[in-house]
């Protein structure tokens, strides 16, 4: 039986000697039901309406820990800054070079990329991430417009 994302995350926390504050639990909780990529300060401003108290410092490091425990992944460069991958099953990113909007696209034949690693290599894979670089829809649009403007 396999865990949700909210008991991997809190279980490794807890095994990694990390309080489970109800500030983490919550953290922890938005991050394995977003199916989003949130910022830092996106995680914030989702957990503060129901923990005014926490500070942006709990949010960064729980992120922190979290990244470093390997229960999120950490996509930098984007046009919006920092950004998390909650999603740890193999697929695609099709990452805006404009807005920095970031679309999952999935893809069985990642799984078998990383099922030949692991196998030809006997390296222990914990994770693949594929990111494409290039313009969604609405800002290839835009773009067409401003160049024919």
């Amino acid at each position: 039986m396999s865990l949700s994302r909210y008991d991997a995350m809190t279980q490794a926390l807890h095994q990694a000697g990390h309080r489970l504050t109800p500030q983490r639990a919550a953290i922890c909780r938005y991050l394995a039901t977003s199916r989003e990529h949130p910022s830092p300060g996106e995680v914030y401003e989702r957990v503060r309406p129901q923990f005014p108290a926490v500070s942006l410092a709990t949010v960064y490091n729980t992120l922190l820990v979290l990244r470093d425990l390997g229960e999120i992944i950490e996509i930098p460069g984007t046009a919006e800054g920092l950004r998390y991958e909650t999603d740890l099953h193999p697929h695609i990113n099709l990452i805006c070079l404009r807005c920095g909007r970031i679309r999952d696209l999935p893809s069985g034949s990642l799984s078998a990329v990383q099922n030949a690693i692991q196998n030809d290599s006997h390296f222990d894979l914990r994770g693949l991430r594929v990111d494409g670089f290039g313009l969604c829809a609405a800002c290839r649009t835009a773009e067409e417009s401003e160049t024919h403007a």
